[in-house]
């Protein structure tokens, strides 16, 4: 008489469930990472102006700070466009090391009064080119300062700003928030002077002194540290997703651990 021993298959389908569980738990665990990974995507800061408000008359200190939002590639180049219907009389820049930076004058496509004068040339752009070697990095930001006056007596100030990477693309941040508030995919720098701002989604306003503390405290073109609101949501993001993915292989092993064996003989034995 011959005995078949059903032992082995019986073991190697438990292997076989152990390892189909395992695979679970590590997609999930997977899914979680690859939520803390696009957390950051998902989170990228625009280019902003600081301060976002100014009083008209006025000559103000603006920071266009200017996030690398590529993974790949670095900014070696930023343009900035100056209004001309409402133009800037005077634009100063700050010296940035490693940038070359030019103001360029044009004549207005029509004569501006400003007080008692008529203004038919005005700085209309701001150029920053990086040297050779030199660029925002991945995971970088950097400051770009200019001195502009006097601030026209108007509602807001449109400053598009377009950004330049080293593989060639362009990101031009030059579109208008429209009248229902809805932010676009690449707003545009505002300079707010007799208009309010708008409120953002922590309900503070864009206005002087909106970048925290911690920002002056981070490293530009040589440093690793990225936006800093950015940065926090990422963070919770990408805690959270962690937090799912452990609760997922949770409940893989308690539904393994509650399944019902087939013992060798055949016959379905439960815990």
């Amino acid at each position: 008489m011959t005995h078949r021993t059903t032992a082995p298959a019986t073991r190697t389908t438990r292997t076989t469930r152990r390892g189909a569980v395992a695979a679970r738990g590590a997609a999930a665990l997977g899914a979680a990472a690859l939520l803390a990974l696009a957390a950051p995507l998902s989170a990228s800061a625009h280019v902003r102006v600081d301060p976002g408000q100014a009083d008209a008359g006025s000559y103000a200190t603006l920071t266009f700070k200017v996030p690398n939002e590529s993974a790949t590639a670095g900014t070696v180049q930023l343009v900035v466009d100056l209004p001309t219907d409402t133009p800037f009389t005077s634009v100063s820049y700050e010296p940035l090391p490693g940038w070359t930076t030019e103001v360029t004058t044009s004549t207005l496509p029509s004569p501006v009064e400003v007080g008692d004068a008529t203004i038919t040339e005005a700085p209309t752009s701001v150029t920053w080119t990086a040297d050779p070697g030199v660029q925002v990095a991945p995971g970088q930001f950097e400051r770009f300062v200019i001195s502009a006056g006097a601030v026209p007596d108007t509602g807001s100030v449109l400053l598009p700003a377009h950004q330049h990477y080293s593989d060639g693309t362009v990101v031009d941040w030059a579109d208008e928030t429209p009248d229902s508030g809805e932010e676009p995919e690449h707003p545009a720098p505002v300079l707010y002077v007799n208009d309010a701002p708008p409120a953002d989604e922590h309900g503070s306003s864009h206005g002087a002194g909106a970048d925290t503390a911690s920002d002056e405290a981070a490293v530009t073109t040589t440093s690793s540290s990225g936006d800093g609101d950015s940065g926090t949501v990422a963070l919770a993001l990408g805690i959270g997703g962690l937090a799912l993915g452990a609760v997922a292989l949770v409940l893989s092993v308690v539904a393994l651990t509650r399944r019902p064996r087939t013992s060798a003989q055949g016959t379905v034995t439960g815990r």
